[in-house]
């Protein structure tokens, strides 16, 4: 379900593994049971939270007080999100922003609409990996349901693997939270997390595009 990461006195970070959901449905355990079974700690906090498609890096807090202290810098925009997505569509353009306020759709979809009362808001750069497939690395600017989803289907480019919004069938749906950037206490925490599951980021084009790339931070990235 979970590979450990990163270990501190203060919070876990862990790479969920895709098709795994956040809470226990049914009789089904989720991340969460997971977690407090295999590191044997029942007080955790999660942070922040991903879909059951999305593989990737989660915080865990390991008390309310560390909670508090990274759910404010998240709500603070002071922690930095990098995600990594597969398309086998065109975007309408290579890189650029997406913005615009959320509105629930059908079959519990979500879609981007023209008003900017409240906008999700999503950067991105696209880079080819072989003929018909392309490479997203997304930052979030904002945190809204289903947002880097929508945004993708919004640049006509679909998710590999997301039915619902679209993509075609794939053996995963190809989103995976990358990289993390923050700070705690005055310490600065920097982690980058390659995609362990999926033949298409398994690819040779992919992990010698993510080695050209480099650490996302690093890319030209506008202000918010």
């Amino acid at each position: 379900m979970y590979t450990l990461i990163h270990q501190d006195p203060r919070f876990y970070l862990v790479d969920k593994h895709p098709g795994v959901g956040f809470h226990r449905e049914d009789d089904q355990p989720g991340l969460m049971d997971a977690l407090r079974e295999g590191l044997g700690d029942s007080a955790l906090w999660p942070v922040h939270r991903l879909d059951r498609i999305t593989s990737g890096l989660i915080l865990v807090a390991r008390s309310a007080e560390a909670a508090r202290a990274l759910g404010e810098a998240l709500a603070g925009r002071e922690m930095e999100k990098y995600y990594l997505a597969v398309s086998d569509r065109k975007p309408l353009k290579k890189q650029g922003r997406v913005a615009g306020d959320m509105a629930k759709g059908r079959g519990g979809a979500w879609r981007l609409t023209e008003g900017r009362e409240n906008p999700a808001v999503t950067q991105f750069f696209s880079f080819s990996l072989e003929p018909g497939l392309r490479l997203f690395l997304l930052r979030p600017r904002t945190g809204k349901t289903h947002q880097l989803r929508v945004a993708m289907k919004s640049q006509g480019a679909p998710i590999l693997g997301d039915a619902l919004y679209g993509g075609s069938a794939a053996d995963r749906g190809y989103l995976h939270a990358y990289a993390l950037r923050f700070e705690l206490d005055g310490e600065r925490f920097a982690f980058v997390c390659p995609p362990a599951a999926g033949e298409k980021f398994a690819g040779e084009s992919c992990r010698a595009r993510l080695e050209e790339l480099g650490e996302p931070w690093r890319q030209p990235w506008p202000g918010a």
